[in-house]
């Protein structure tokens, strides 16, 4: 069976093998800490174990819902930020045809609210969805938090009002095992509902009920998903550098780091990765970004941000380094036709493929920025499909809490992520602050 793969052969110019093979003992130690859990935040690393420890009773159970949910709706929309949604939405938009939910073959289309605070967004999610059967799944582990908590009300009391009675069959709750006001509720209405577990952090929780019941109701096979995953689960059992991609990951990152480059931009070349690479850079962004340190995760869209950030990335401040992400065979073609005027130029593409053009720019790229001075590696993905998609979902997670370590930090814990939710009470007079 194929599996993703990390090129790192444009990384060697400017870090060679026995440069990377110096991180060795440190990730040795980290490898130590995240397997061994003796390591800072290791209450949160029930992830590690999920592809093979999700019990076949709970991906059944979930397909159970999936099914009901697609047959009484219309709409299906997911309520939740931040690790509560990115998830979910990276696998749904990654794996589902462009523009899906306008398609008229598609039964339950899917929204997504609480991720924002919008009231335009939100007004017109509401006229959308009005004259439509709607089902919703709000994911939040204390049912308190902002954004997702008036997204809710919202849409609850809708849901209330059009189906009295039966609207509890048409809210699905996903919240934590035992305590907080969303679980008070859930039980007090009998709501249908699902377990974050309590060792998993909302941006490691896409392989729990978290983002499986959405990706499931996207009609995506989450058993497939789950096998990718456990796959890479056992590529990555070892702790050797150039073994364990997970392992060469991490200390590449390191290394770019230790040389001055404080940006990594994860470049898509599908559109359809743009939820990915959001989901990233929470994943990284929050695990990373404390004490001072951290590499800044941010992203890129090509070829349409090589019209734009394409001229930074070539010439700006040597700050950066690469990571592109491609699928190595992209499921449907699309070939240039000969023009007989040739106005445009272009019929040297004759009989080319699109996906055949977008390789070679991503190519040209590539020669071009490590050119221009910003290290790159590629991590290719044989194909769009649940299974390696899994795999590239634990590789990073993996990645991530290994890069954390050996940083010197808890990769699982977002103090300054509540900062701003203090001073957001205190402004709106919430009791307390």
């Amino acid at each position: 069976m194929k599996t993703i793969k990390l090129d790192y052969e444009n990384i060697l110019s400017f870090a060679g093998k026995d440069v990377i093979l110096s991180w060795q003992g440190k990730v040795t130690e980290a490898y130590g800490k995240l397997m061994g859990k003796t390591g800072q935040g290791a209450d949160f690393l029930g992830w590690t174990n999920l592809p093979g420890n999700t019990a076949d009773e709970m991906l059944s159970d979930i397909e159970a819902s999936a099914k009901k949910i697609q047959s009484q709706s219309d709409v299906f929309i997911v309520i939740g930020i931040g690790g509560s949604y990115l998830g979910s939405r990276a696998v749904i938009e990654a794996l589902k045809p462009n523009f899906f939910n306008e398609k008229s073959e598609t039964k339950t289309r899917i929204y997504f609210a609480g991720q924002n605070i919008s009231s335009d967004y939100m007004k017109d999610l509401m006229e959308l969805i009005r004259d439509r059967s709607i089902t919703v799944n709000i994911i939040s582990k204390s049912g308190t938090t902002t954004e997702p908590g008036i997204a809710f009300r919202l849409l609850k009391d809708l849901i209330e009002s059009k189906y009295g009675e039966q609207s509890k069959d048409r809210i699905f709750v996903t919240t934590d095992r035992s305590r907080g006001a969303l679980k008070k509720l859930a039980g007090s209405m009998n709501y249908k509902t699902y377990v974050i577990p309590d060792d998993v952090g909302g941006r490691f929780s896409v392989l729990t009920p978290v983002g499986l019941l959405p990706i499931a109701v996207a009609g995506i096979n989450i058993r497939e998903l789950m096998r990718g995953a456990g796959d890479m689960a056992d590529i990555c059992k070892s702790d050797k550098i150039f073994e364990n991609p997970a392992c060469t990951y991490a200390a590449i990152r390191n290394q770019m780091l230790k040389i001055g480059k404080q940006i990594e931009v994860l470049s898509m070349w599908t559109p359809k990765f743009h939820y990915l690479a959001e989901w990233w850079k929470q994943l990284f962004g929050e695990s990373e970004g404390k004490e001072g340190r951290g590499i800044f995760p941010a992203s890129c869209n090509f070829t349409a941000d090589l019209h734009s950030m394409g001229q930074y990335l070539q010439e700006g401040q040597r700050i950066i380094f690469e990571t592109l992400v491609l699928t190595e065979n992209e499921e449907k073609n699309i070939f240039i036709k000969k023009d007989p005027e040739n106005l445009d130029e272009l019929n040297y593409l004759e009989a080319k493929n699109f996906d055949f053009i977008n390789k070679k720019a991503a190519e040209g790229t590539s020669r071009a920025h490590h050119d221009g001075g910003v290290p790159n590696m590629t991590l290719r993905i044989p194909e769009l499909k649940e299974y390696y998609l899994g795999q590239v979902l634990y590789f990073f997670e993996i990645s991530c809490a290994l890069s954390g370590y050996i940083l010197g930090i808890n990769p699982f814990n977002q103090p300054g992520v509540e900062v701003y939710k203090k001073n957001m009470f205190s402004l709106l007079e919430k009791p307390g602050y």
